[in-house]
């Protein structure tokens, strides 16, 4: 009788130690691709927000038997148009806040005088640190002048030249992809996975363009609605131009953390040139504060809803990689690229470790909490 085992089918530890190194590395050449090609890659990326973004406008007139390449342009225009409004109308006051900016460093250094002095020797370094500045550029002044001088007219043809590429890429591949719809979705996927594999590719593409597509719309129209609140808080603080910040308040509200603190600190500031009452400042900060939190604990998660919470501190870490790797871009794509890849974890057939990396710390409904909070010295008193 043959008592010889048969050999274990089972990946030994050094095959494994192998295909993870490999995956770290794989990730490791990908983000230096992004980092270097990042001119090449953005207006990709921002073309693929758009497009999830306006892929439901142009479908729904695609049920209306309008030709998706018609609802795409349409949209698209409608939406470039409203974006280059919305910038004009802030262009006048923002050039009036650039002009006045003298006046308001010496508004502030006024203000700050008596904590100047209580500090100390503030004013003396910064003499000193003027007569040496002052010396530098005496000794080196002509030169770099010169040298500026050759060099600002080819690096602002450069910088023109980039950003009129970057725009017309963004623009025609976002009308492509919105032109081309769930159809073309379906021929991208089964070039690159098998036919039993496709239907569900496609499905969960067509789940994160959906998800994805009325998270935002909902987040614009709740930004919307605190734009259009802070304006009037504003105004009823006494604030100049109010509905500048009221744009302000609403397009920084589309970055999670960081945009409503640059607002609250803009707001501040600028109260603080503005008013001399202190009292007057804390009502235009404390107003936006409570507005913000309204917005944040109350309205959001009651119209977009928990099921497409991220961690905070994940979100954070993307903000902080996605400013270091592609600067704005990569801050207007952090949110979005987390979303999007929840919705794939919550459809993928593994998908359950990355679902619950990526959920909030307590992913359990309020109600649940607030039952179990309830119940619990119930359940002691029967274990007892």
């Amino acid at each position: 009788m043959n008592t010889q085992k048969a050999p274990s089918r089972q990946p030994s530890a050094m095959h494994v130690n192998q295909f993870t190194a490999t995956k770290v590395l794989a990730l490791g050449a990908v983000g230096l691709l992004l980092y270097v090609a990042h001119a090449a890659f953005i207006p990709i990326a921002l073309a693929l927000l758009f497009a999830l973004i306006l892929s439901g406008p142009v479908e729904a007139l695609h049920r209306f038997r309008v030709p998706r390449s018609l609802s795409a342009a349409v949209i698209l225009i409608v939406v470039l148009a409203s974006m280059a409004g919305v910038g004009d109308l802030m262009w006048e006051p923002a050039q009036q806040w650039f002009k006045s900016a003298p006046q308001t460093v010496r508004v502030i250094k006024r203000k700050l005088a008596p904590a100047a002095k209580f500090i100390g020797n503030i004013e003396a370094l910064r003499e000193n640190a003027s007569v040496i500045g002052a010396m530098t550029q005496a000794s080196a002044g002509p030169v770099a002048a010169t040298v500026a001088a050759d060099k600002s007219p080819a690096l602002l043809w450069a910088a023109t030249r980039e950003a009129l590429v970057s725009t017309l890429t963004f623009v025609i591949i976002t009308l492509f992809l919105l032109a081309g719809g769930p159809p073309m979705l379906a021929r991208m996927t089964a070039a690159f996975v098998d036919d039993l594999n496709s239907a569900h590719v496609l499905d969960i593409i067509e789940k994160v363009r959906r998800e994805v597509g009325r998270f935002y719309v909902m987040t614009a129209v709740i930004n919307v609605g605190l734009g259009c609140a802070t304006a009037g808080a504003m105004m009823l603080c006494g604030m100049p131009t109010p509905y500048l910040w009221g744009i302000l308040a609403a397009v920084l509200n589309f970055i999670p953390y960081a945009g409503s603190t640059t607002t609250l600190i803009v707001l501040t500031l600028v109260a603080f040139v503005t008013f001399d009452g202190i009292g007057q400042v804390l009502a235009v900060a404390g107003s936006y504060v409570a507005l913000a939190a309204l917005e944040g604990q109350l309205i959001q998660p009651l119209f977009v809803g928990r099921g497409l919470s991220v961690n905070p501190l994940l979100i954070f870490l993307a903000l902080w990689f996605g400013g270091l790797f592609w600067g704005i871009a990569g801050v207007i794509l952090a949110t979005p690229a987390l979303v999007a890849l929840k919705v794939v974890a919550e459809n993928a057939i593994r998908g359950k470790a990355v679902l619950e990396f990526l959920g909030p710390n307590d992913q359990r409904p309020e109600g649940k909490r607030a039952l179990g909070r309830l119940l619990r010295p119930v359940l002691q008193d029967r274990q007892g």
